[in-house]
């Protein structure tokens, strides 16, 4: 990790974010990112939600994110479904669906391929491998810097690039401002390109003490992404912190709210700094 700039800010309330968000100024907010306590589990630290009462808890957090979040800005969360009594559950779903009723866009959802999943045994299905991030925003027009996380081009171009037919010369431009469109001599000469929506990294293990924590990549990739140095970034289950490091090393501002007090004053400590951000 990088030194933390002199301009970044941190603000950490201790609370419910069912209610401490309404500390936080109306569009204020650049890209909120975060993975709240998944249903059924963390019930030690966080009281552990139910599956079918999962929708109804979390609905007045997103009603106060919605009204939080700039116009131009984005809400990722990290959530998955889990099985019950034999088959996955539906909340997840269920919750996408409620929140489009509420004014929420499901723009896109990326997928998290962990590479290094723990090995498993069960009766009727496969080890989780993957992860949802979902991608929430309030208008269609969003901040989107897709030239920060473009990706080397891959091993497939020389070879692909050698052999142009006459139809791979020809074919149309792009007519939605994609990039490259379907003429494949457009990708001549180029070394990077745009990342698909599946994010294929690995887990980490043992960060901060933290039973669930985020690997410091995952809010990293989203922060440039969807914002730009001096933007404010919010984490309403911010627990062990690494979305306020990642923000802060990046030269965000950054926001976070923590329910559990001793993940609240470990974070306070290593930060090893006053807040200073207004809300």
């Amino acid at each position: 990790m990088n030194s933390i700039p002199a301009t970044s800010n941190a603000t950490l309330l201790l609370g419910d974010c069912r209610t401490e968000l309404a500390k936080v100024a109306t569009a204020s907010v650049d890209l909120i990112v975060t993975s709240p306590p998944y249903a059924d589990q963390r019930a030690t630290t966080y009281g552990g939600i139910k599956p079918d009462d999962y929708v109804d808890w979390f609905l007045p957090i997103a009603d106060e994110l919605h009204r939080v979040l700039k116009p131009t800005g984005t809400f990722v969360l990290n959530i998955k479904e889990r099985a019950v009594n034999g088959e996955r559950h539906t909340y997840v779903i269920e919750l996408i669906l409620e929140m489009r009723k509420r004014g929420w866009l499901w723009t896109e959802e990326f997928v998290w391929h962990k590479k290094n999943c723990y090995p498993g045994k069960w009766p009727n299905r496969f080890r989780d491998s993957w992860e949802r991030l979902l991608q929430f925003n309030k208008q269609r027009r969003f901040k989107m810097n897709q030239e920060a996380v473009m990706v080397p081009v891959g091993d497939w171009y020389d070879n692909r690039m050698r052999n142009l037919s006459e139809t791979d010369l020809i074919r149309d431009e792009s007519k939605v401002g994609s990039g490259f469109g379907k003429k494949v001599s457009n990708w001549l000469g180029r070394d990077m390109v745009y990342p698909t929506n599946v994010l294929h990294r690995a887990t980490e293990c043992n960060n901060r003490n933290h039973s669930a924590a985020f690997p410091y990549w995952l809010p990293e990739w989203f922060i440039d992404l969807f914002t730009d140095p001096g933007d404010v970034v919010l984490d309403p289950f911010i627990g062990s912190g690494t979305t306020a490091f990642a923000a802060l090393e990046k030269g965000r501002n950054v926001i976070g709210i923590e329910l559990h007090e001793p993940y609240y004053d470990a974070l306070r400590e290593e930060l090893g700094r006053e807040s200073r951000l207004p809300l």
